[in-house]
């Protein structure tokens, strides 16, 4: 009796405590959803990063493939004993070598080996110069030998070119010599050793270099090339949302109300391209002709490109912090006729310049010499002429200001993309892309200031110089 009453209360203060088997099992369900939702977002991110770009999961099957193909040497019994432990060594190259693209590839194979080579050389030079000096003044000797070729090779990688092309190769070098020349003290055979590790990283680097040529390669120079004609698409892509949008009349304003404005974040990604251009030029500098890009292919040319459009980009990101900060102040009546005339310029100064970029950027995806846009620049630069003028004999300052502020950074875009159509038309030259018809033989010249004046605003007023 006295223990039936023990167990209803231990069974009555469970269920206060809720610790009741239906409470357990809800539990256990609740961290189960959690888990589910959790592992079900990793799976979409995954998704997603291999939808943007397939050769990403090619990439990872070619790894798994060069590691796999490395791996026989290891367990290969007569390959094994060619070899020795050092096949590791094989395995290792794979893991450092073995990267995204053929140039990236190439150049890092390429270094390792010179590298491995070059010092594993200059290792035994020194083994056998510290072995002539005597037992007492052999490690002595090499110690200094390490030294002075260790410091050496570090302080080059402080030379801007090696920094870029080289770092790694010298690496390496530092690397690969102080382990033979100090571990060749305490091992007789000396030679073997650097012969088996010179031939093991020779076969992984062989290995990883037929991955990537020949699977599924990808090419830093083909990306590079498809990079600068997207970054010109997307200032294009804003200019031209800007005239549509922006300075059209108000009855197909009204229509678009609402709708998103999604051209105001075309151009952002363009800001911060300097270092994958420079990455990419530089593994694309590397790599042999393919696709119509030939050995000496001017990689160096895009980034003069490349710069020029990060500073037409940081113009458009002036004018869409603006244009941003101004949505919520009162804006000039647009029947104004000052106003009108000035957004008519501003709005052909607009369209014209997205044209200019989209010829450009055809002409780079097509390697096909650039036609258009010295016509859709001096459309461009006529309307700027057009807003000097109106601002010279405008009367009330006040009221358009607003309209020739954002006129006034037109025209240092318009100014940019001057800057690049020269640079795209000697890419055109130097790569020698076939010539359609040219419209205008006359090479394009940096607008001078009777072209493309500049609108200066100040606390008191517009001033034209």
């Amino acid at each position: 009796m006295i223990s039936m009453e023990l167990e209803a209360q231990q069974s009555t203060s469970c269920e206060k405590i809720g610790f009741s088997p239906w409470w357990m099992f809800t539990f256990f369900i609740t961290i189960l959803k959690k888990f589910h939702a959790k592992v079900a977002r990793l799976f979409t991110k995954l998704k997603k990063i291999a939808e943007e770009d397939p050769r990403r999961v090619y990439h990872s099957f070619k790894v798994g493939l060069a590691l796999t193909l490395v791996s026989i040497f290891y367990y290969v019994t007569p390959l094994f004993n060619g070899f020795g432990s050092s096949c590791m060594w094989a395995v290792l190259t794979v893991v450092v070598v073995m990267e995204f693209t053929v140039g990236a590839t190439l150049g890092k194979g390429l270094n390792r080996t010179l590298a491995t080579v070059l010092a594993g050389s200059l290792a035994l030079g020194a083994h056998h110069l510290a072995e002539l000096c005597g037992e007492k003044m052999e490690p002595i000797l090499l110690g200094i030998l390490v030294f002075i070729l260790a410091s050496a090779a570090t302080f080059s990688r402080f030379i801007p070119r090696v920094k870029k092309r080289y770092d790694y190769g010298v690496t390496i070098f530092i690397l690969t010599f102080s382990l033979v020349a100090v571990s060749s003290y305490r091992v007789d055979e000396v030679i073997p050793l650097a012969h088996q590790r010179a031939s093991t990283i020779a076969v992984g680097v062989a290995t990883c270099l037929c991955t990537t040529f020949f699977v599924f390669p990808v090419w830093a120079g083909e990306d590079l090339h498809k990079l600068t004609a997207t970054n010109l698409e997307k200032l294009a892509c804003f200019l031209q949302g800007l005239g549509d949008d922006y300075f059209q009349d108000k009855a197909k304003k009204e229509n678009k109300v609402g709708e998103k404005k999604d051209y105001f974040q075309s151009y952002k990604s363009v800001l911060n391209s300097k270092p994958t251009e420079e990455s990419l030029a530089n593994f694309a500098k590397w790599e042999p002709g393919h696709n119509g890009f030939g050995f000496r292919h001017p990689w160096n040319q895009y980034l003069k490109i490349g710069a020029s459009t990060r500073r037409c980009a940081y113009s458009t990101e002036a004018l869409s912090a603006f244009l941003t900060a101004c949505d919520s102040k009162p804006k000039p009546d647009p029947n104004d006729e000052v106003g009108t005339k000035i957004r008519s310029a501003c709005a052909e100064m607009s369209s014209e310049s997205a044209k200019a970029l989209s010829d450009l950027a055809s002409s780079i995806r097509t390697m096909s010499a650039p036609t258009l846009a010295r016509q859709h620049m001096a459309a461009a630069s006529a309307a700027a002429e057009k807003l000097k003028t109106v601002l010279l004999y405008s009367g009330s300052v006040a009221e358009i200001v607003h309209v020739a502020t954002i006129g006034a950074i037109l025209v240092e875009i318009v100014n940019c993309e001057h800057e690049i159509v020269g640079t795209v038309e000697e890419l055109s030259r130097l790569a020698g892309f076939r010539r359609a018809e040219a419209v205008n033989e006359a090479p394009v010249k940096p607008g001078n200031e009777e072209q493309c004046p500049s609108v200066v605003i100040t606390m008191s007023g517009i001033r034209i110089v």
